[in-house]
């Protein structure tokens, strides 16, 4: 079997706090730098609208908190029930990874793709390593090394 070639990501309370206040999470940049390096496809799964996405990238990349990719990233569009992984155009659920940190957002079937991720949740700290424990989990599972070499 192919290795997972692309991954989904959650924005809020995996990436940064919310779509309100928009705290970047401590190591997002070194993250999403791992994850554009590691994958052939890198794409957003989020409940936040299609509208407020825009601006909310554009925020990271012009703090430099996300490299400029994430201003044309693909934002997957679904029915917000569940982040079905079948929702990403042309791809087979196999080689698909999806970071998010509501389990009732996964497809019960789907389980063996998602990374968990703990929730970001105050006081947004700057000493919350959550994003370079998963860079770590996830270049295990590729067989890379957790810089993505």
């Amino acid at each position: 079997m192919a290795r997972e070639s692309i991954i989904a990501l959650d924005l809020e309370g995996t990436l940064v706090s919310n779509a309100v206040s928009q705290f970047p999470r401590a190591g997002l940049r070194d993250f999403l730098d791992f994850c554009y390096a590691s994958f052939d496809v890198v794409c957003l799964y989020t409940a936040v609208s299609d509208e407020l996405c825009g601006p909310i990238l554009a925020t990271m990349v012009a703090e430099e908190n996300a490299p400029r990719q994430m201003l044309s990233i693909p934002l997957i569009q679904w029915d917000r029930s569940v982040k079905d992984l079948a929702n990403i155009p042309s791809a087979e659920i196999h080689q698909c990874l999806i970071v998010d940190d509501n389990p009732d957002y996964i497809v019960p079937g789907q389980r063996s793709q998602w990374i968990p991720i703990d929730k970001f949740t105050p006081p947004y700290a700057d000493s919350d390593v959550e994003l370079a424990r998963i860079q770590c989990v996830i270049a295990a599972r590729l067989g890379l090394h957790p810089n993505g070499k």
